[in-house]
This record gives structure tokens, sequence and C-alpha cells, in this order.
């Protein structure tokens, strides 16, 4: 909120260079050149690149929540609109779409900023848990330990140890554990 319209602009821009992964190989200077901005305009954002990868980073995670939040029909069933919910969510580890995943657990500040994303994602999860038990549509259970394991099965199966390891990528892993899930908790 307290960026320019320029600064904006900037990191909407920088948005593809962390896509792609260029941006952890460059110096502010060289990624002031590739935006035609100055360095202050640069240093207005972050004081260090660190520190502009993750607003980038964390910009993304909020444009990817909205349109997760978009993906909610209000008069969908509350599992349909849980699928459609952590279907939009994990455009966030599809690996093709974030090259930076694997370096920004790295960077200072990247594991508070990432608690604080899927802390968002549970509370949703658990409010349509919540939504659907209330209905019917699933057995009672405890909503807010299903809600911690379906929210947090993205950051687990996007870590490079775990990811590697599946036969699946880490979005089609987690669709097929959320499938499961919700496969057994249905009334």
């Amino acid at each position: 909120r307290r960026l320019t319209p320029r600064q904006r602009e900037l990191i909407e821009a920088l948005d593809e260079l962390v896509v792609r992964g260029d941006l952890a190989d460059l110096t502010m200077a060289q990624i002031a050149a590739r935006t035609n901005c100055s360095l202050r305009t640069l240093y207005g954002i972050a004081q260090r690149k660190e520190e502009l990868v993750l607003a980038v980073v964390d910009r993304r995670l909020h444009r990817i929540g909205r349109r997760a939040i978009e993906a909610l029909g209000v008069s969908q069933p509350p599992l349909a609109a849980l699928s459609a919910y952590l279907a939009a969510v994990c455009e966030a580890i599809d690996p093709e779409l974030n090259a930076l995943a694997r370096d920004l657990l790295d960077l200072p500040g990247a594991e508070r900023m990432m608690d604080a994303h899927e802390r968002y994602v549970v509370a949703v999860v658990q409010s349509l848990l919540d939504r659907a038990v209330s209905e019917g549509e699933i057995a009672p259970c405890d909503t807010a330990s299903v809600a911690h394991l379906l929210g947090g099965l993205g950051r687990e199966f996007a870590r490079p140890e775990v990811a590697d390891a599946a036969r699946s990528s880490p979005k089609d892993t987690v669709a097929e554990l959320t499938e499961v899930v919700l496969r057994g908790l249905v009334a």
C-alpha cells in the first residue's frame, strides 16, 4: 500500500523474472537496468535484493489467493468450492510457474511470509469444511486438523526432497491427496 504506482508497476515487471528464476542471479543495478528504472526507485521498494524478491513473491501469492477466492461460487456446495479453491491455490506450487521456489526458503523472512500465507489458506479451508459439516455434506470431524492437513499439503510437496521423490508434480500430487481426503470425509 505504501508503494507508488511506478513501484507497483515495477513489482509486476519483476514477477516474470521471479517466475523464471532469473532474479536470484541479478544485482540490484542489473535489476534496475532490466526494468528501466533507477536504483533509487528499487531501493524505495526494498533495501536489499532479498527483500525485493520477497516483496515480489508476496504480491504473487496474494494475487493467486485472490484468484482462488474468486473461484469460490456462492451457490457451490462446500466440497466443490473447497476443491476449486485448493486447485486454484496450487498454482503457487507449480514448478513450471515458479522456478525460484527452491531458492526462496534460504531468504531471510521467507518462512515467516510463507507461514502467514499458509495460515490464510488453512482458515479458508476450515471455513469451507465447517460449512460442509453444517450442511451435512461431510461427517462431523475435527475441521481444524483437516484444514491444517489440506492447507499444508502444497508446502510439504513443494519441498525439494519431497517433490523429487514423488512420481507426479507437486500440484498433481496435492490434487490427488486432496481428492482422497475429501472422499473420505463424505457423509
